[in-house]
């Protein structure tokens, strides 16, 4: 499994269940990355999307607590074991955390490559991902030059993190 997220300096995602920054380029890399793959979100995330609609061109799933949510075009699971169940026919490279910050550190343990889009600024935000730079068993295996937005002129790298083999088991 994937995890691609962006996080500012302090690894914040978001706030009040909004993206922190708007970054076109970033944007594009994550359609890029997820197009025609498996999309896993929490209920949150999926309402914050456009229109509160599922991502188009990808295989959407939902984790979440409430067992009467539906939404058109997104497959609803209600557990981890269920989740798993449900990407039994996908290959691990094919499936994407999307967040929010609970699904992220759900399926943190699960996954062997996270796709960061790092701002080199920090923002209030009151939803986090895991340090990667501190989690155990992960490094960062690949960064870009920092670049800058032409939207808005916040500074970013894209950072690739794998789990080192040897620390890799599922929770």
């Amino acid at each position: 499994m994937n995890l691609i997220a962006a996080a500012d300096a302090g690894w914040g995602i978001g706030f009040q269940n909004r993206l922190l920054a708007h970054i076109p380029e970033d944007m594009e890399f994550f359609k890029e990355m997820t197009a025609g793959h498996v999309a896993v979100m929490g209920r949150r995330t999926l309402e914050s999307l456009p229109g509160g609609q599922p991502l188009k061109g990808r295989r959407n799933l939902v984790l979440t607590q409430d067992i009467s949510f539906q939404r058109k075009g997104a497959a609803i699971v209600h557990s981890i074991q269920e989740l798993l169940q449900e990407l039994t026919p996908f290959g691990s490279k094919e499936v994407y955390v999307i967040g929010g910050a609970c699904v992220y550190r759900q399926l943190l343990g699960f996954c062997d490559t996270a796709y960061i889009t790092k701002i080199s600024h920090t923002f209030q935000a009151d939803a986090f991902l895991p340090n990667l730079d501190r989690q155990e068993g992960w490094e960062l295996a690949a960064s870009s030059k920092e670049q800058v937005s032409a939207a808005n002129g916040l500074k970013y790298r894209f950072l690739t993190y794998r789990r080192r083999q040897e620390a890799h088991s599922a929770p």
